[in-house]
């Protein structure tokens, strides 16, 4: 695992959205990459995946990438890639990044599963800090209170236990991208870190990125079945 940087803000606000239920984490940090000013300034290169990139528009998209907003300190970790295997070594990736730049808070975004089909997703906060706590109630927002977390968050929620952690999760139905959770994140999101987003339009513009993450992860799946058939051709 080797974090690579070519900036280090201090004290910044953490915000990680990997795949998991509805590709939610994952579509909402994209949202905040292209929203927000930001710029990329660190990736991540973890052996254990796969090593593959994808081409989108003429450019590299970076599996696992660092994106930084100097006007409300945030620094993102946004991942396209499948990490499944790896959960524990992302959690490290978040805890040494919340450590090395004197991170005041790390927030988690994900989808949440759901039986209930509604036609507004409900959102839920978990948190491990009272202030936080308290500004979440401030909200009007639901805290989980029965459920199950998976993936890197709940690896985090194991480690953390001196860090300030925040989780922001939305009602999903099903494991395909799920735009309408991630919009809701967003809206959290908003009312939250004050961000002053627009969040409203966020529906037509999510799509747009669901439709991008859907082409990424099909080229990616379609890379590794390539690699696997070409690594039985060399055995057999």
């Amino acid at each position: 695992m080797e974090i690579r940087l070519t900036k280090r803000p201090k004290n910044p606000s953490i915000i990680n959205g990997f795949p998991g239920f509805g590709m939610v984490g994952t579509i909402a940090a994209e949202f905040l990459v292209q929203h927000l000013k930001t710029e990329q300034i660190g990736k991540v290169i973890l052996e254990e995946m796969p090593a593959l990139i994808a081409i989108h528009e003429g450019r590299i998209i970076e599996p696992l990438s660092i994106y930084y907003n100097k006007e409300f300190n945030l620094v993102i970790v946004h991942s396209i890639s499948g990490i499944a295997g790896s959960e524990w070594k992302m959690s490290d990736v978040i805890i040494q990044l919340t450590k090395e730049l004197e991170a005041k808070e790390i927030i988690s975004l994900e989808g949440v599963g759901s039986d209930i089909e509604t036609t507004e997703p409900r959102a839920f906060y978990f948190t491990n800090t009272e202030s936080k706590n308290r500004d979440f109630q401030n909200l009007k927002l639901d805290q989980l209170k029965e459920g199950i977390i998976m993936g890197v968050t709940s690896a985090l929620l194991l480690k953390t236990e001196n860090m300030p952690i925040s989780c922001i999760l939305a009602e999903t139905h099903s494991n395909l991208p799920d735009s309408k959770a991630a919009a809701k994140i967003i809206e959290v999101l908003d009312g939250y870190l004050g961000l002053k987003v627009d969040y409203k339009p966020l529906l037509e513009t999510a799509k747009k990125f669901e439709e991008k993450i859907k082409k990424v992860m099909q080229q990616s799946r379609i890379a590794e079945t390539e690699r696997d058939k070409k690594a039985l051709s060399y055995v057999g």
